[in-house]
C-alpha cells in the first residue's frame, strides 16, 4: 500500500465513499497476461466496501481479470478548471482490490442495484432485461482492500 503524496489534499475515507456512491462512472484498470495495462470506463455501483459492475462474458477486461485479479478503480467527482492558477479544482477516489465473479444472491443484488442507480424509472422492464441477458452477463465484484481520496477545493 502506497501513501498519498499530497497529504494536504487527502480527503477522509467517508468523503471518498461518498464519491463512490454518487459518481456516475469510474475507470477500471487491469493488467493483461502480456503485462500491458488497460483502463476502461464503466458503470458501477458501490455497496458494503465493494464495487460491482456487469460485463459481457468474454472480452479484454475479462481476459485480464482471469490473468490477474488485482485491480484499481478510479472515480472523479466535481472538477473546475482554474486557468489563472494553471490548475484544477477536483475530487477523486482511487480504490485497490481484488476482482472476483459475483455469484448467486450477491450477483442478483448487484444487478438490481445497478438497475436502481441507472434506470430507476424502468425497474420492471429492467428486471426483464436482466433475466433475458442472464447467460450473456458476468457480474464482477471488487473487494476494496485500500482506498485513497484527494481533492482541491
Amino acid at each position: 500500500m502506497k501513501n498519498i503524496r499530497r497529504k494536504d489534499r487527502q480527503i477522509q475515507n467517508d468523503e471518498a465513499i461518498s464519491l463512490l456512491e454518487n459518481c456516475d462512472y469510474g475507470v477500471l484498470s487491469t493488467i493483461g497476461p502480456d503485462n500491458q495495462p488497460y483502463g476502461v470506463p464503466l458503470n458501477y455501483v458501490y455497496k458494503d466496501n465493494s464495487i460491482y459492475f456487469h460485463s459481457a462474458i468474454t472480452g479484454h477486461k475479462i481476459k485480464n481479470l482471469e490473468s490477474n485479479s488485482k485491480v484499481s478503480f478510479c472515480v472523479v467527482g466535481h472538477t473546475k478548471i482554474l486557468p489563472d492558477k494553471f490548475s484544477t479544482e477536483y475530487e477523486s477516489a482511487v480504490v485497490f482490490g481484488t476482482a472476483t465473479i459475483a455469484q448467486g444472491e450477491d450477483r442478483q443484488n448487484a444487478l438490481l442495484l445497478l438497475l436502481k442507480k441507472y434506470s430507476p424509472e424502468h425497474i420492471p422492464e429492467g428486471k426483464e432485461v436482466i433475466q433475458k441477458q442472464d447467460k450473456a452477463t458476468k457480474v464482477i465484484r471488487i473487494e476494496i482492500e485500500h482506498m485513497t481520496g484527494k481533492a482541491r477545493r
